[in-house]
């Protein structure tokens, strides 16, 4: 069972949840993928998510380039490799695919990391966002374009995050 709770963000709110051992998902309001919440309790004063949610809205006011939180993502050994590549794409930056499917032991299996991507539970934390196509294009996120667009608007700090959502 997890326990829940919401975060506001400028981009659109966030559903927060933990497990047993620290952060298990971060999701969109209408995000692919989005868990089903039957038998979850909202736990607004749960300290993984109060931290969290710190964390965030440090992230969003760009007072935090880096999440320091415990993370409890549920998934297959694969998903998790391709996860764990994810996360140590650096605060501003991007790879294509290719490169992440290199980076995470998998140089043949580029649509199988893109699928792995797209099912990361813990979006903005494990920046997904950061992955582009090979040409540099934002293509493929389960919160939207529009919100990847702003979230890269926000670390290059050249945009403004709601005009580019």
């Amino acid at each position: 069972m997890h326990e829940y709770d919401t975060f506001a963000s400028p981009i659109g709110n966030l559903l927060l949840a933990a497990g047993k051992v620290g952060l298990a998902g971060v999701w969109f309001e209408r995000q692919k993928h989005r868990p089903d919440r039957t038998g979850w309790k909202r736990a607004p004063d749960n300290p993984v998510l109060a931290l969290a949610k710190r964390q965030l809205a440090e992230y969003f006011a760009r007072r935090r380039r880096e999440f320091e939180l415990p993370l409890d993502p549920q998934g297959t050994p694969f998903q998790r490799a391709v996860w764990k590549a994810i996360a140590a794409v650096a605060y501003g930056e991007t790879i294509s695919y290719k490169e992440l499917a290199r980076r995470a032991g998998h140089p043949g299996a580029m649509r199988a990391v893109a699928a792995a991507t797209g099912r990361n539970p813990l979006g903005i934390i494990v920046p997904c966002h950061r992955i582009v196509g090979a040409d540099g294009s934002l293509t493929g996120y389960a919160g939207g374009l529009a919100r990847k667009r702003a979230l890269l608007a926000l670390e290059s700090g050249t945009g403004d995050l709601l005009a580019a959502a």
